[in-house]
Formats: C-alpha cells, structure tokens, sequence
C-alpha cells in the first residue's frame, strides 16, 4: 500500500488533476478529496492520510486556520500548493511557520500543464513528507530589540567598517523541508552583533524575499535576502533568493555574496552544495558550516569539502529535524565535526564566533 494522501483544494479542476497524476503511481494513494477543510475534517478524522495537499486561499475557513487547527491537535505530514501571488505567498510563509512540511508553488494559469510537468517533483514531495515529523509553531525566546541603525540598508557602504568587516569569520547554513521553522529558532536567538551569515534554504522564487522579511521583524539581527555584491557583515544575515544561487566570494580581506544563474544543483536553485563548495574555495578553515532539517543530499559533499579543508562542521541532529536527509548524508560521508539538537546551535555559532 502506498502513501495515503487527502487533498483539500477549492478547485475541481486541481482536484481532478491531481487524481489523475496520482492514480497511476503505486507508492501513492489518493484516499480522497474535499473543497474545503470543513467537509475535509469529518473524513479525515474517519480515515487519517499520511499527508495531506492543502490550498490556502479558500472559502469558509481557510487553509492556514485548518493546518493551525491540525497541528495543535493531531499533526499530520501537510504540503501547501499555493499560488505565487503576494497575498498567497505570504500566507504560504506562515503556513511553513505553523508547521507545513514543504511549499508546492502553482501558477494562476496554465494550471494542469503545470501540475503534469511537476508530477515527478510533487510524488517525491509527498513520499517525502510522509516520512516526516511535522512540527507545530515554535515559540522562541524573545529576541534583544533591534537597534536602530541609520546605516542600515540593502546593501552596505562602499566603505568604512573595514576592519570589523575583515575580523568577521563566515558561517554558513543550509537547510529544505523544516528548514523555515528552524531557521527561525537559530536567528531568533542571535543577538545584533552575532556574526555574519550566509543561509541557501531551498524556497521558490518570490517567497525568499518575504521569508526574509518576516524573519527580520522578529530577530535582533538585520535579515534580508541576498543582493549581488551584498557583504557578509556583523548583525546581519543574508539568505539567498530563491530560483538563483549563492556563492561566498572574498576581496581584500572582506567577504560578499555573488548571485548567480545557472542550472539546478542536485535538483535545487538555490542549492546548498554551490554555497557550501564556494565557502571552501574563499574562506577554508575560517568558516564554519551548518547543515540541516532536510530531503536530499544537497550540501553533504560540499560540506565534505569543506570539513577535508579545516572548516568547522555541524549537522542538525535526527531527534530535531522534520526530515533526517541532509544531515544524515553529510554525516555518511564523516563530513561532520558535531552533531546538535536544534536549540543548541545557536549557542555553537556564538562560541565558534568568541574563538575567532
């Protein structure tokens, strides 16, 4: 028997299409669908799905309240599909934060032939989530107030800050599925002065640059998506756009980021590998590496790479992460220094940070 899937979409054309791409899978089984999640509860409750494919905009209660509703009760692996419109992408957001496993991006348009074309990505997507251990909503401690700061802005000055700039060892994180949540409760407890970091979280295009938003308004250090040329400074985390890659680049003692085009990574643009690979090349035994809650495999070569070269290491470990995948893989290839539950990393980015 495959994995049960329930799909709550207010669209009978989604609904229809998804039947249709799931039917001829064998690891998969539709075990039903509903329009919205008020029908959805009863049937759910009297046949539980191992994952549930959940819309958000949607009439009556709306999806985000449903997932809310769920996993306060009794979680269930959820993955959103959801449009790329501001409203919805924002909503998508806090339903990655409320505990959803992954994020389906659907277009308004051309809606089957998108859903045909992604058929591979969305079984793995489910069989994934199945597997996973879905958290809800972490509360982390409250941040220090974030300072005013009139420098502040996209990108920093051309000049001036040189030396705090060039003291600044790098840190490196990557993450997927879970990766939002905790993400979230490492930056959260970061003060302002915290090192720089530089984050690849596999998130689709147009939802990096609110993701990094929300995150902003609730850490004490500055956090926005990646410019081209951004510099890895103090106080401040970049996180890379979603469809483009980052790497870490040095000049003149300073770090900075590069945006690149170019074809997926191990499946992913944004990809881990690509950030962790070009932190090997620039900075070595300086930087420290982070991998965690994942699918995949993405960032464990690179971070091979990188621990072969003196870099320190740390992989998130299974007891805290949704999906056991990135982690565990960096950790067969002995590419790991430490292994860290998820509250205690950032504590390990501020003592590598004092050792500088």
């Amino acid at each position: 028997m495959g994995v049960k899937v329930f799909v709550v979409d207010d669209s009978a054309v989604v609904r229809q299409t998804l039947a249709h791409l799931l039917a001829g899978n064998a690891e998969i089984e539709l075990i039903g669908s509903a329009p919205n999640p008020l029908l959805a509860l009863d049937m759910i409750r009297k046949n539980p799905p191992d994952v549930l494919l959940l819309d958000i905009e949607m009439p009556g209660m709306d999806g985000l309240t449903f997932l809310r509703q769920i996993m306060a009760s009794t979680p269930i692996p959820t993955v959103i599909c959801s449009t790329l419109s501001t409203e919805g992408s924002a909503v998508a957001l806090e339903a990655l934060a409320a505990g959803a496993v992954a994020v389906l991006a659907k277009p308004k348009l051309g809606l089957k032939q998108f859903l045909d074309d992604s058929r591979r990505e969305l079984i793995q997507t489910l069989k994934t989530a199945a597997k996973s251990r879905p958290k809800g909503r972490v509360v982390a401690s409250a941040p220090l107030v974030k300072p005013v700061n009139l420098a502040a802005s996209s990108r920093a000055p051309a000049m001036g800050g040189v030396h705090a700039l060039a003291m600044n060892k790098p840190i490196v994180i990557g993450s997927s599925t879970g990766g939002t949540q905790a993400i979230e409760t490492v930056l959260t407890q970061l003060p302002a002065d915290a090192p720089g970091i530089a984050i690849t979280q596999h998130m689709p295009e147009k939802f990096t640059a609110m993701y990094s938003k929300r995150l902003d308004g609730l850490c004490a250090i500055n956090v926005r998506e990646a410019c081209d040329g951004d510099r890895l400074e103090r106080g401040v985390a970049l996180i890379a756009p979603g469809g483009l890659h980052m790497q870490l680049r040095k000049n003149a003692g300073q770090y900075y980021v590069k945006i690149v085009d170019g074809p997926p990574v191990n499946r992913h643009k944004p990809s881990v590998d690509v950030l962790f690979r070009s932190t090997a090349e620039c900075a070595g035994q300086d930087a420290l590496a982070i991998i965690m809650t994942g699918m995949g495999d993405d960032g464990a070569r690179g971070m091979k790479v990188l621990h072969d070269g003196g870099a320190r290491t740390i992989a998130q470990n299974e007891e805290t992460c949704v999906v056991f995948g990135m982690p565990k893989e960096a950790i067969k290839l002995q590419a790991v220094d430490e292994i860290l539950p998820l509250e205690h990393i950032a504590r390990a980015i501020l003592q590598f940070d004092s050792r500088a």
